[in-house]
């Protein structure tokens, strides 16, 4: 089973950065994208970003320009760049991984808290 674990979490002041990264298990040549989700109150989970196998690159329109994906083939590894942090980016996020077999991958989740 490919575990992802997430770290890079923690509280922060508005305007602060911080950096999440997520390492997988297996080599992440055999994954099509990763990316990040985030918790949303009493709402499904809000898609982030994702980076694709040839380091192409998605955002929301609500974390552009602030957020920035970047991937380490070598660590297999993907980090998520948080910039010009706000309060209502507090939440949990969630890093995922969709591989070339057809299926979706979860980490546990880290905790982003902004706030003076």
């Amino acid at each position: 089973q490919v575990q992802l674990v997430e770290s890079g979490g923690g509280l922060v002041q508005p305007g602060g950065s911080l950096r999440l990264s997520c390492a997988a298990s297996t080599s992440i040549f055999s994954i099509n994208a990763m990316g990040w989700y985030r918790q949303v109150p009493e709402k499904q989970r809000e898609w982030v970003a994702r980076i694709t196998s040839d380091s192409s690159t998605n955002y929301a329109d609500s974390v552009k320009g602030r957020f920035t994906i970047s991937r380490d083939n070598a660590k297999n590894t993907v980090h998520l760049q948080m910039n010009s942090l706000k309060p209502e980016d507090t939440t949990v996020y969630y890093c995922y991984a969709d591989f070339r077999e057809g299926f979706r991958s979860w980490g546990q989740g880290t905790q982003v808290t902004v706030s003076s």
